[in-house]
């Protein structure tokens, strides 16, 4: 099993839900972040002052796949999330050792 982490731009969120439904993805994570990469900041004006937003404003989705869903997730991920511009994010892939349903006590993929 796998967990995909991807941190996407606010707008795309829905795009990559969809998306992720699509092929059988049946359950995400959605985290509000805040960060910087290559984009690096921006720069706004407040009440006529002029500052640098330095970490802007992102989502982190975690999704638990089985092994051979994996690369159908991540195409999707990319597909729904790219804009083009410079900012589109980024997909981190882990190794998952063990998955547990609280409710039900199951375990590996049939918990996912």
């Amino acid at each position: 099993m796998k967990m995909i982490a991807a941190v996407i731009k606010h707008f795309k969120l829905d795009d990559v839900r969809k998306a992720l439904s699509g092929v059988g993805v049946q359950g995400m994570t959605a985290i509000e972040v805040k960060g910087f990469g290559r984009q690096k900041g921006h720069m706004e004006v407040y009440r006529g002052v002029e500052y640098e937003v330095q970490f802007l404003p992102k989502v982190k989705i975690e999704v638990a796949v089985p092994d051979e869903n994996l690369d159908e997730a991540v195409s999707a991920i990319i597909e729904a999330a790219k804009t083009g511009e410079i900012g589109d994010g980024k997909i981190f892939i882990y190794n998952v050792q063990d998955v547990i349903r609280i409710r039900t006590g199951e375990r590996g993929e049939e918990a996912i």
